[in-house]
């Protein structure tokens, strides 16, 4: 008898549930797992995530728990949705509970504090000698979660290391306004979605600085160029980028307020200092850690990345955005 379709969402912040609310909009069984079992509670009972999505009532066959165990034996493909710092942790908390059968994927953005792709960490942590082939599957693109969770119309993509997951992934995503399109560049994928949020921040910083649209639209495009700098020395092909994780989240990370790497930045470059601006957005802004990991993982494969080296020096360094911005304009002119 074929395996009722169904789905576990790990992480209840506002891309998880934003994810959860849109697959169980067209009736699949969704489990969404928050940590906190206060949250899970609550938001049970209001059928809605008031902190992160006010206004947005799940639909019936959403179910909300704080615990783990019964989340991960909810269904067989197990969607997590943490910040990256916490992406490891999740894993080996679920690890006790994973039956062969299951699948994983994630959405998660950025690199393993080490520098490692979020997949390497995956099969390290979830695969063993006994069971040395996972299916998995990652999902990237330029989504922001109230417009998601709105049923406005959304497009991001899919890659992994099993076709027929993929497939799955891309069809059990799929709703009349989400739309996910197949993916052959899991490299391009996650580096993509990794560095896009180091730049975004200075794309903020820079229209911060009043330094006005050329300059913002500079900064991007070379900063895709750093982007697949960094993405083809670990063996991701230069198109990869040109899609909707790379290019696509690049833009839209860069260019509208929603994103919190673009307003940390656009803060920073009005004068805040870093402290300020995070507590005032008070979600997790995956740029601000990551500046570390990219520039350490540049040095450690020989890549020049500058835009991302001197945002490193304002965020880590405290040197101030028009210090940045001059000597990025002092190097020595080289082709495009």
């Amino acid at each position: 008898m074929k395996e009722k379709q169904s789905l576990t969402v790990i992480g209840a912040g506002s891309y998880g549930t934003s994810l959860a609310v849109a697959v169980a909009s067209k009736g699949m069984p969704v489990m969404l797992y928050a940590r906190d079992p206060q949250k899970a509670a609550k938001m049970q009972e209001e059928q809605m995530n008031a902190q992160y999505l006010p206004g947005i009532i799940f639909p019936p066959s959403l179910t909300v728990t704080s615990n783990l165990e019964e989340a991960v034996k909810f269904a067989r493909d197990i969607l997590v949705v943490v910040p990256s710092e916490s992406f490891e942790k999740t894993l080996k908390e679920i690890k006790p509970f994973w039956k062969r059968r299951q699948r994983l994927a994630w959405a998660t953005k950025g690199l393993d504090s080490s520098g490692e792709l979020l997949s390497k960490v995956v099969m390290r942590e979830m695969t063993d000698d006994e069971y040395p082939i996972l299916p998995i599957a990652a999902l990237s693109g330029p989504t922001f979660a109230k417009e998601l969770a709105a049923g406005m119309p959304t497009a991001i993509a899919c890659a992994g290391n099993d076709e027929k997951f993929v497939d799955d992934m891309c069809q059990i995503m799929h709703t009349k306004t989400f739309r996910v399109y197949k993916s052959h560049d899991l490299v391009a994928m996650q580096i993509g979605g990794a560095v896009k949020n180091v730049i975004a921040i200075g794309a903020g910083m820079s229209d911060g600085l009043g330094y006005g649209a050329n300059a913002r639209t500079a900064l991007i495009s070379r900063g895709l160029a750093e982007m697949i700098r960094l993405g083809t020395a670990l063996g991701a092909s230069e198109r990869g980028f040109m899609g909707l994780s790379g290019l696509g989240d690049l833009m839209l990370t860069c260019t509208d307020n929603q994103s919190r790497n673009r307003r940390l930045g656009y803060m920073l470059g009005q004068g805040k200092r870093a402290d300020e601006a995070l507590k005032e957005i008070g979600q997790a802004v995956e740029g601000y850690k990551m500046v570390k990991v990219v520039v350490g993982l540049a040095l450690k494969m020989g890549v020049e990345m500058p835009i991302c080296s001197e945002l490193y020096e304002v965020l880590v360094n405290h040197k101030t955005g028009r210090e940045a911005a001059r000597d990025l304009l002092r190097r020595d002119s080289k082709s495009e």
